[in-house]
């Protein structure tokens, strides 16, 4: 998919649209620090396995492949990031969207 690499959107800052420059946001990892994997980190806490004793038997319960939503998706959503060339603020994306391969033109 191609986008270009400059286009007129809105910016919060400014109050009003300007020329922005698009960029790919690059994917952060999930890890200890990382904000966005506090959920799954208090649901294995609850189960006991993040502090090393037991897991109440909630993990032996056949593999995730095995059911029958599981897979990977052929596609990630694109993050977006737009920087105002006026004011140099960036903000975040319009809408995500799917796509294999996102070039920026």
């Amino acid at each position: 998919m191609k986008r270009p690499k400059k286009l007129n959107h809105f910016c919060p800052k400014c109050r009003k649209h300007t020329e922005h420059i698009v960029s790919i946001a690059k994917s952060m990892g999930r890890n200890k620090t990382h904000p966005m994997s506090r959920g799954s980190r208090n649901r294995m806490r609850r189960r006991g396995q993040d502090r090393g004793y037991g897991n109440k038997g909630r993990t032996s319960k056949g593999a995730v492949s095995s059911f029958s939503m599981s897979g990977a998706k052929t596609s990630k959503k694109q993050d977006l990031r737009f920087t105002c060339s006026v004011c140099k603020k960036t903000s975040g994306i319009r809408k995500t969207f799917r796509a294999k391969k996102l070039e920026l033109t």
